[in-house]
């Protein structure tokens, strides 16, 4: 696909053996220890040797406070699972990292905006740290503009004053400061979301549907777009068709000037997909012809995420979509 995200790599654990695929090739395996717990030998060296390439891929630099490349950790297991794996984003922000996107982006909201969500996500995924604990100094300063305001309502110094009260949330759950080495980050995250496939959601859903338990979970880190930027971006979920009836038309939802977490958490009520043919037309009618493109390869019913990026739609990722036994 033509707007696919600039740089990907993937780890991938089955069956007990790790690989490690590097936009598609340089593959390497090893033995991981069951739980989960530890990554095989040689395999952190991989990871390193994949950076390189997305960076070269890029043009940005991982860690670099003048051109940051920052990365989403994700998983990508066999069968979908959806909900049930964790994910982190904008990891790679730190205080240095984070002047460096203000500065590219020329936009100092989106900036606080994406750091505050990075120490919320990371701290509850990878630190443990209970999501209320966020939410609580979150809601408080929604509050403050009025008993119905949203995230978007939040200025720069309401941004600001968040991440202090994040960073102080994990100082006094954890014991630790919260971690400002982006390859401290990258090796949490990647482990956290390793650790996820043996989690009781993702166990349970795999019960439910009767998929193995052997069959692992790869990890997929992703260059980030971002479709918190404003109002010519967004983020959302989509089908080829509507998965209630069958009509063969995109079928979804979106939210304008979010990011993916908030689509799922609901905490402001998306509109539907056709919308967005009004307020991005070029967008839509993109997203028209990668829908139809995506339905006549995988020749099966398709579920995406995607963002758009002022104005530049990026598709996430793909896979078969549920339906009701009438659409089918």
């Amino acid at each position: 696909i033509e707007h696919a995200p600039q740089g990907v790599f993937r780890v991938v654990a089955q069956r007990g053996r790790f690989h490690r695929l590097a936009d598609g090739h340089s593959q390497r395996t090893g033995t991981i220890r069951v739980g989960g717990k530890e990554l095989p030998a040689g395999l952190w060296d991989d990871v390193l040797a994949a950076v390189k390439q997305v960076e070269e891929r890029s043009g940005k630099g991982f860690g670099d406070p003048k051109n940051p490349l920052l990365v989403s950790v994700r998983s990508g297991a066999k069968f979908s699972m959806p909900g049930m794996m964790d994910t982190i984003l904008n990891l790679g922000l730190n205080e240095e990292t984070l002047a460096g996107l203000i500065e590219l982006s020329g936009n100092e909201r989106f900036g606080w905006d994406a750091y505050r969500r990075f120490i919320g996500m990371f701290g509850r995924i990878v630190m443990d740290v209970k999501a209320e604990r966020f939410d609580e100094p979150l809601e408080a300063r929604k509050h403050a503009h009025g008993p119905d305001a949203k995230d978007t309502d939040l200025t720069v110094e309401d941004l600001k004053a968040l991440v202090v009260d994040f960073k102080q949330v994990v100082r006094e759950d954890t014991g630790r400061e919260f971690p400002t080495d982006v390859y401290e980050q990258l090796d949490l995250a990647v482990k956290a979301v390793f650790a996820s496939w043996f989690g009781k959601r993702a166990n349970d859903y795999r019960n439910s549907q009767k998929i193995a338990h052997d069959l692992g979970t790869a990890v997929n880190v992703m260059s980030m777009v971002f479709g918190n930027m404003g109002d010519d971006s967004g983020t959302g979920v989509a089908f080829t068709r509507n998965t209630f009836d069958g009509t063969k038309e995109l079928y979804g939802e979106y939210l304008v000037n979010a990011q993916g977490e908030d689509v799922v958490a609901g905490i402001r009520t998306p509109e539907p997909i056709s919308q967005l043919k009004d307020e991005m037309p070029e967008a839509y009618e993109e997203f028209l012809k990668i829908g139809h493109q995506l339905e006549a390869h995988y020749k099966d019913v398709q579920d995406f995420e995607f963002t758009i990026e002022r104005g530049k739609l990026y598709m996430l990722q793909t896979r078969i979509a549920k339906r009701t036994a009438a659409a089918a």
